[in-house]
């Protein structure tokens, strides 16, 4: 039996133990940290930027995106935000990754919104290549993580007919520091869509997954002993090729080598969940990976408690052709006023303490 209750930022959890047919409880403490990521779906700010694709997102756009209702997605995001993780923590993320974002501002105006502004995050980003002008990020609670330093990798990679023509897209970000201590890298990504087509599109990801692996040899070289977590958009799901071929991730933590990747989420796709919707059907393209460190005691601090998809009623489409779909901000018939298309996921890291 596990109950969590929080005091700051250590929540006390109560384990039930029994031996030699005798009950006995014994009260342990641990701190938890929540670990989470959310596609924000296109958070633009209002104004139009020459140089990239953001045309449909500004007053005289085919969005008609207004100060308005720019207002209202930074009020609604900020909320999911803040909720992430509360049930077993009692307060918001410690780390969040976050894609589609424009740029550093509309992050800025995120974390200044009344369900975050007390928070005291710190913000990771670079801009991006990208056509459409979309950014990965991270941001951070200053509290507890003590960021030591961040690289944007840019992924190159070149059309598969014309050789010569390049496609842009989202960079991968790494971020390193101190989590209540202990070293962390945390990288975030946001691999290249299906547009197009699956299969069409396949070795775009594969490549992303490539680059991926590329940053996590390095880092181990450096670090022999690195503790690393990789989120995103993934636009894979946990069994497709870039993860089970390139990435080589484990579905069991028992099986998971100390450099080896585990993937929490590939157990939950096969129970048949998923982040978003599409013809009917669900994707877990959403998720959090981990190195082995985090499954063993004997080579990191906090250790990896438990994975989940933060998919809350309110965050699912209430009625109509799409009903339980995520609730997202547009629909085919303009803007509705939800949130994204994509739900949160996240982890909980656990430290037991004295």
């Amino acid at each position: 039996m596990l109950r969590g209750k929080l005091r700051g930022i250590t929540a006390y959890l109560c384990f039930l133990i029994f031996a030699d047919c005798c009950f006995a409880q014994e009260k342990r403490n641990f701190n938890i940290n929540t670990i989470a990521f959310y596609n924000v779906e296109n958070l633009f700010d209002t104004e139009n930027h020459p140089f990239t694709f953001d045309d449909d997102r500004t007053p005289e756009g085919k969005d008609v995106w207004t100060e308005e209702k720019y207002k209202d997605k930074l009020e609604n995001i900020s909320k999911v935000l803040a909720e992430i993780g509360t049930d077993v923590t009692g307060t918001s993320p410690t780390i969040i990754g976050i894609c589609e974002v424009e740029n550093r501002q509309v992050l800025e105006d995120l974390l200044n919104e009344e369900a975050l502004i007390n928070s005291n995050y710190g913000i990771v980003h670079y801009d991006s290549p990208d056509r459409r002008g979309i950014d990965v990020a991270l941001i951070y609670k200053k509290s507890i993580f003590k960021l030591t330093n961040s690289q944007s990798h840019r992924l190159m990679i070149y059309d598969f007919v014309d050789r010569e023509k390049r496609v842009y897209t989202r960079d991968q970000l790494v971020v390193s520091g101190l989590l209540d201590g202990e070293k962390v890298y945390f990288m975030v990504n946001h691999w290249p869509s299906r547009s197009g087509g699956e299969a069409r599109r396949s070795y775009k990801r594969e490549k992303a997954a490539a680059l991926n692996q590329k940053i996590i040899d390095s880092l181990f070289q450096v670090d022999p002993y690195a503790k690393i977590i990789s989120m995103g958009d993934f636009n894979d799901d946990p069994t497709n090729i870039s993860f089970k071929k390139v990435l080589k991730t484990k579905a069991n933590p028992e099986e998971t080598a100390f450099r080896e990747i585990y993937n929490p989420m590939e157990k939950m796709l096969k129970q048949g969940l998923g982040t978003l919707a599409y013809r009917d059907g669900w994707n877990l393209f959403d998720q959090i990976l981990m190195t082995g460190g985090f499954l063993q005691k004997d080579y990191s601090e906090y250790q990896f408690y438990k994975a989940g998809i933060f998919n809350k009623n309110y965050l699912h489409t209430p009625d109509g052709q799409y009903k339980g779909y995520p609730f997202r901000s547009y629909g085919y018939g303009g803007y509705v006023g939800g949130y994204s298309d994509h739900f949160p996921v996240y982890i909980y890291l656990i430290k037991e303490v004295n």
